[in-house]
C-alpha cells in the first residue's frame, strides 16, 4: 500500500484516466519522487491552473484514508507498479495507474485470455453462440472477459461461470455500483467462480457515458485475442474491436445469420475489413495460442488487421476513397470551406486538432497520424472517443469524416 498511496494521490490530483499524469511522471522514477516534488514549491514540472490547486488542496493522508476505506469494503487497489497488476495493460497508450476490483484479481495472470463482445439486442443465434463458444473456451482454460451489459456480454460471462470458471467485468463505473442493475443478481456467482469486478473508476462513480469509452481501451487491452458475436452498423463492439486491433490483437468476428439484416451490419463491416471468421472455439484457440499457423492470404493479423493490402500512397487511397464513393476528383480539388462549423468547446485539444485536421474532408487513419504526429494507438482512442461524442464517423478502409 506504501507506493499505491502516491499513485491514488496523483489520481485524484489530475483525474482518472487522464493521460497528464503520465506526462508528468516522465520526469520521475517512482510515484512518491513525483508526490514529493509536485508538493514542494520547487517542482521541474509546469502545472496548469487546476492542477496546481489541486496539489494544494489535496492532501497523502486523504489517499491514505481512502484506501483504508476501500480495505474495509472489500475492495481491492492496485497500482501499475504492483505485481498484481496486469501485464497486458502496461504498454497499451494512456495505462491506468490505478485499478479497483472485488473477486479474484489473479485469474488476470492466465495466459489465455478472451475478450468477449456483442449487442445488447442479442438474437438467438448470437446468443446460442455465445454460450456454447464461451462455455468451450472457458473448458479449456481461457478466461473470457466482458464488459458485463446486458445481452451479449452477460452470456459470456455466465458461460464461464456455469462451467465453473473465472470471467472479468471490467465496469464504466465503481465496482461497488449495481449497474446494469439486472445483471448484479449474477454478482456473486461471479466471485464464486473466482472471477473478478475490475474498473479504474473509484469506488462509487456512477456510470455516465464518458466513463465507457475510456473503459473500452481496458477491455479490449486485457484479452489476447477479441471476438465480436454480434454487432449493428454503429455498436460500441466495433469500437472495442477497432481499439483491440490497434493494440495488436487479433479479431475474430461470428459470421452473420442474415447477410441483409441490419443486426448483423457491424460483422459484414469486420469481415470485410479483414477480421477473422469464427465458426467454434478452436477458431479462437488457435489465435491465443499461436499453435496453428493461420494460411498466408492477403488478410493481415494483429495490429494489421485492418490495414490495406496492397500498401498504397495516401493520395492512391483518397483517389480510391472519392471513386468508391462516387465523389468528384475535380471539385475536390477546390479549397475546401469550413462553411461557419464550429467544434464543440468541450473537446481536448488533440481532439480538436483531429477535428481541424478533417474539416477539409475525410482522411485516411494513418495519413491523420503521421500529418499530426499523433502515436497511431492514441489516434484510434481519440477518434473513437470523437465517434461516441457523435463529431467524427469512421468510413471503409479506416477513412474518417466529420458529422456536419
Amino acid at each position: 500500500m506504501e507506493e499505491t498511496k502516491y499513485w491514488v494521490w496523483l489520481n485524484m490530483v489530475f483525474g482518472t484516466g487522464n493521460h497528464r499524469i503520465w506526462e508528468v511522471m516522465s520526469f520521475f522514477r517512482t510515484a512518491e519522487k513525483a508526490y514529493l516534488s509536485l508538493s514542494s514549491d520547487s517542482s521541474v514540472v509546469s502545472l496548469n491552473e487546476a492542477e496546481n490547486k489541486n496539489v494544494h488542496s489535496v492532501q497523502l493522508h486523504t489517499a491514505e484514508s481512502f484506501l483504508v476505506s476501500c480495505s474495509k469494503r472489500g475492495i481491492g487497489v492496485i497500482a501499475i507498479t504492483s505485481p498484481e497488476y496486469p501485464e497486458q495493460l502496461r504498454h497499451i497508450y494512456n495505462p491506468p495507474s490505478v485499478l479497483y476490483y472485488k473477486g479474484n484479481i489473479a485469474c488476470l495472470q492466465n495466459e489465455l485470455t478472451v475478450t468477449a463482445v456483442g449487442t445488447r439486442k442479442a438474437t438467438a443465434y448470437s446468443l446460442k453462440a455465445a454460450k456454447e463458444i464461451c462455455s468451450e473456451l472457458s473448458a479449456r482454460g481461457a478466461v473470457i472477459i466482458s464488459g458485463f451489459a446486458v445481452g451479449i456480454d452477460l452470456a459470456c460471462s455466465m458461460a464461464a461461470v456455469d462451467m465453473g470458471r473465472p470471467t472479468v467485468c471490467v465496469m464504466g463505473c465503481g465496482v461497488d455500483v449495481d449497474y446494469p442493475k439486472q445483471n448484479f443478481i449474477y454478482r456473486d456467482a461471479v466471485i464464486s467462480a473466482g472471477g473478478v469486478f475490475l474498473s479504474e473508476f473509484p469506488p462509487a462513480t456512477p456510470p455516465n457515458s464518458p466513463n465507457f469509452p475510456k473503459r473500452n481501451r481496458i477491455l479490449a487491452a486485457l484479452g489476447k485475442a477479441a471476438v465480436v458475436f454480434q454487432a449493428g452498423a454503429k455498436s460500441g463492439s466495433l469500437i472495442t474491436a477497432n481499439l483491440a486491433a490497434g493494440q495488436g490483437r487479433d479479431v475474430l468476428c461470428l459470421p452473420p445469420a442474415d447477410i441483409f439484416s441490419g443486426e448483423f451490419a457491424g460483422n459484414i463491416k469486420l469481415l470485410r475489413d479483414g477480421a477473422i471468421p469464427m465458426y467454434d472455439a478452436s477458431d479462437v484457440m488457435e489465435c491465443i495460442t499461436g499453435r496453428k499457423a493461420q494460411p498466408e492470404t492477403a488478410v493481415k493479423r494483429g495490429k494489421d488487421v485492418f490495414a490495406e493490402v496492397p500498401k498504397l500512397s495516401d493520395d492512391e487511397i483518397r483517389s480510391a476513397f472519392m471513386v468508391l464513393n462516387g465523389i468528384d476528383n475535380n471539385e475536390q480539388e477546390s479549397p475546401a470551406q469550413n462553411d461557419g462549423y464550429e467544434l464543440p468547446n468541450d473537446l481536448s485539444e488533440q481532439q480538436i486538432r483531429i477535428s481541424e485536421a478533417l474539416l477539409d474532408g475525410a482522411k485516411h487513419a494513418d495519413e491523420l497520424a503521421q500529418h499530426l504526429e499523433i502515436d497511431p494507438s492514441e489516434l484510434m482512442t481519440e477518434l473513437t472517443e470523437l465517434e461516441i461524442f457523435g463529431i467524427v464517423r469512421s468510413l471503409p478502409g479506416k477513412m474518417y469524416e466529420l458529422i456536419r
